[in-house]
């Protein structure tokens, strides 16, 4: 079982930068591939980003085109998406997720755990 809480979400302008944390408990943290997902109101989950566990690779959604990455410290048991250029449609919330895998996994159906969600909301 892993646990999973995500934090760094808020209220930025167009073009702006957020950072969010997902800090994981439980099962060793290195087992795991993680990925960012989101949701926006009325739409269907979206998958935005996953690394590997040992952060050798990584995948990105189409509409990231450079402005987001993913990092992850196993030593801290967290994983990080840094958000720079934000766009009003970036406006979504993000979850993170655990897959019982090394290699990072694009389908959210094949993520094991995920955290609750942190809103981000992009002004414009």
């Amino acid at each position: 079982q892993v646990q999973l809480v995500e934090s760094g979400g808020g209220l930025v302008q167009a073009g702006g930068s957020l950072r969010l944390s997902c800090a994981a408990s439980g099962r060793t943290f290195s087992y795991y591939a993680m990925g960012w997902f989101r949701q926006a109101p009325g739409k269907e989950r979206e998958f935005v980003v996953a690394i590997s566990w040992d952060s050798v690779t990584r995948s990105y959604g189409d509409f990231v085109q450079g402005r987001f990455a993913i990092s992850r410290d196993n030593a801290k048991n967290t994983v990080y998406l840094q958000m720079n250029s934000l766009k009003p449609e970036d406006t979504a919330i993000y979850y993170c997720a655990a897959a019982d895998t090394r290699t990072q996994r694009v389908r959210y159906t094949s993520y094991d755990y995920w955290g609750q969600g942190t809103q981000v909301t992009v002004s414009s």
